[in-house]
């Protein structure tokens, strides 16, 4: 899960046979507190932008109950709602961490090995991506 200028927020690696949209609602949960303007620190976003895969009516009902708009496009349909223009960040990121070799291929048999490469490769974009504003 990644903010809307592409900087990792939380990433989780799962089994190859779960769907896409089965961590979604985990992942908001693990977002950390973001520190930014005068108050408390916001810990969810105001919307959740995915794909068709990530749609289900339960979690687009979970997902107005935790007071996020769900952009997520119905399965079946041709209509994109050009969430394409907004979903680019996040393949962006997703090319940032397959320029890692460790994460291109995995070569790890443990999970959490992995899960620590997957951890340092996001830190590393996290640092690149907030340099200049250090």
């Amino acid at each position: 899960m990644t903010d809307a200028r592409g900087t990792p927020l939380v990433a989780q690696i799962t089994a190859a046979n779960v769907p896409d949209g089965v961590p979604l609602l985990d992942l908001i949960d693990a977002i950390p507190p973001i520190k930014g303007r005068v108050g408390a620190p916001r810990r969810r976003p105001d919307a959740v932008v995915a794909d068709k895969a990530y749609h289900s009516n339960f979690r687009e009902v979970m997902l107005n109950v935790m007071g996020i708009e769900p952009l997520l496009p119905r399965r079946g349909t041709d209509e994109d709602r050009g969430l394409g223009v907004l979903r680019w960040v996040v393949e962006r990121t997703i090319a940032w961490l397959h320029q890692f070799r460790r994460l291109r291929i995995r070569y790890e048999r443990r999970a959490d090995i992995h899960q620590a490469f997957l951890s340092i490769g996001c830190l590393i974009i996290c640092y690149r991506t907030l340099k200049p504003s250090l």
